[in-house]
């Protein structure tokens, strides 16, 4: 379709929306999912990628956040069949008290405006194909008396452990969202990695692009061409020999994968990491090998109150614990 204004007889087809109040900082995919739950993923990127969308006349992407009060296009054809009322696409399974129990016991830090969990691996923070338990599915658990339900502002990895943050309120999570755009957060990741950098402290700039054709539609490569800018700082804060060592890792940047690529890319894949790293990322005299050593430890940003800062840490899970014991390995100093 083209972005023109259509012609006199058919511009009734093209709407505008607005966000609500509710919906602050609400990524523009799940806005969709949330109003228009029969448009596929598929259907909807191919909008995007066509320039069909559009936020306050601006061409947008599927990862923008969306604000109180802007018009989102909606392009011929979205809109013309009947629509649930959005109210009907929120409507979700109630937690059960076992799940709601399981994620209360994730929070290590609530005030008004934030909760901190941190969260263990093996949990996906968003639904999926296939995914029927997740971190957003339990949301409702974590209201504590708050009419709003709680937002995710940032996710993880389902095999990847650490913090995550949950903002309280629309407003928190406008804020929260500021922040991670605009690199307002400093976030440290611990790994355990096969082999060692070939370097004590550095920097990784490889850019990175979904790798075309993979049936796993978050599957990453480098791509120095067309791929988005992706910077890691690493320090090694232990080693065995050449065998393994334990780094702190700040990514500088936020893309899909982007730790796991880069310390494959170096020559030291994160311990357990086979879609990265291959049989070389395993190691047969560790327990807990195959699961993936990569923990969100620690992140510092503004609080989202605007008064202060928030930082928070992270306890590592009980095998990725097994392994850093089992190796000897110091967390000292970072």
């Amino acid at each position: 379709m083209s972005d023109r204004p259509a012609a006199s007889g058919t511009r009734a087809q093209v709407q505008l929306r607005a966000v609500s109040d509710d919906e602050a900082g609400l990524r523009l995919d799940r806005w969709f999912q949330r109003h228009f739950p029969e448009l596929s993923h598929g259907a909807l990127q191919k909008l995007l990628r066509t320039g069909q969308v559009r936020i306050d006349g601006k061409r947008a992407e599927g990862k923008d956040r969306v604000e109180p009060g802007q018009s989102i296009r909606l392009p011929p054809g979205v809109s013309a069949s009947p629509l649930p009322k959005p109210q009907a696409a929120r409507v979700a399974p109630a937690v059960s008290d076992r799940d709601a129990a399981e994620i209360q016991r994730m929070v290590i830090h609530r005030d008004d405006h934030v909760i901190v969990l941190n969260k263990p691996p093996g949990l996906a923070v968003q639904g999926g194909s296939g995914t029927e338990k997740h971190v957003d599915g339990m949301l409702d658990a974590l209201r504590f008396g708050y009419e709003d339900r709680p937002r995710l502002v940032h996710r993880l990895d389902k095999d990847t452990s650490g913090l995550l943050l949950i903002a309280r309120t629309g407003q928190a999570a406008k804020r929260l969202a500021e922040s991670f755009r605009d690199r307002e957060t400093e976030k440290l990741y611990w790994a355990v990695v096969v082999g060692v950098p070939p370097r004590k402290e550095g920097t990784i700039d490889l850019p990175l692009a979904k790798r075309p054709g993979a049936r796993d539609r978050e599957l990453m490569q480098v791509d120095e061409e067309n791929g988005q800018k992706a910077l890691t700082h690493f320090r090694e804060m232990d080693r065995i020999g050449k065998r393994a060592a334990m780094l702190a890792l700040w990514p500088r940047t936020g893309r899909t994968h982007q730790l796991r690529v880069h310390c494959a890319e170096i020559g030291c894949p994160i311990l357990g990491d086979r879609k990265y790293g291959g049989e070389e990322a395993l190691l047969a005299a560790v327990a807990d090998a195959r699961r993936l050593h990569l923990h969100a430890r620690r992140l510092t940003l503004p609080h989202p109150s605007g008064k202060g800062e928030l930082k928070a840490e992270a306890e590592l899970p009980p095998h990725f614990r097994r392994t850093v014991e089992a190796f000897g390995f110091s967390t000292d100093g970072v």
